[in-house]
């Protein structure tokens, strides 16, 4: 039914978020979670948004990823704290069902590199959230693509089929899904995790309006 749509949810709560890393290996414990944001908001407010460093004493962020996400370690010195803490106050979010979890590409990219916070926490691996998540990047997937949720889809499976769906010449960056819906961006600032998480709030309120959910 129509009314079960998340565009007509205005109460429904989300947690936007974003990691930063030292590089793009998915399984390796070195590449550290270096930044970590998040945004907890509804579709008419954010109610809190917080932007952490998280400090490891070997921190080794290579040349391209510096470059990509302006990494200063001077900045990251000044700013880091302790990554346990941070993790615990995102979690308190993550796997708290009043909050559905959102990010762009996060199915392929931010839940290894929570994982990866998790271990380097002394914790264990632990998925459960991503059944109720949802990736912007999917979402932009399925509009360029008219690719619909079946009536019996599941929508985290059908997410994963995005995921994997590729198509050359297919753009879904989130700085194109910003320019697409005519939201002011500034290109020179996409890569740093608080802004980008706030432009993606921004394009999930647009796209819900494309795609049914």
């Amino acid at each position: 039914m129509k009314e079960n749509l998340l565009r007509f949810k205005k109460s429904q709560k989300y947690i936007i978020f974003d990691y930063e890393t030292c590089h793009l290996n998915l399984g390796s414990e070195e590449n550290k979670p270096w930044q970590l944001s998040f945004i907890v908001a509804d579709l008419n407010k954010i109610y809190e948004k917080k932007d952490y460093y998280l400090k490891w004493e070997d921190i080794n962020v290579s040349e391209d990823a510096a470059r990509i996400t302006g990494f200063s370690k001077k900045i990251y010195d000044k700013k880091a704290v302790c990554p346990k803490e941070a993790l615990s106050h995102f979690e308190r979010y993550l796997y708290n069902d009043d909050y559905i979890p959102l990010g762009h590409n996060v199915l392929g990219f931010d839940v290894y590199i929570h994982n990866i916070h998790r271990k380097l926490c002394g914790e264990s691996s632990d998925f459960s959230y991503i059944k109720k998540i949802i990736d912007t990047n999917c979402l932009a997937k399925a509009a360029a693509e008219k690719i619909k949720r079946s009536e019996h889809e599941d929508l985290i499976a059908w997410q994963y089929r995005l995921n994997n769906y590729i198509k050359r010449g297919l753009k879904t960056s989130l700085q194109f899904c910003a320019k697409k819906y005519g939201i002011d961006f500034d290109p020179k600032k996409f890569h740093n995790a608080l802004y980008d998480i706030s432009i993606n709030y921004e394009v999930f309120k647009k796209q819900i309006w494309d795609i049914e959910i």
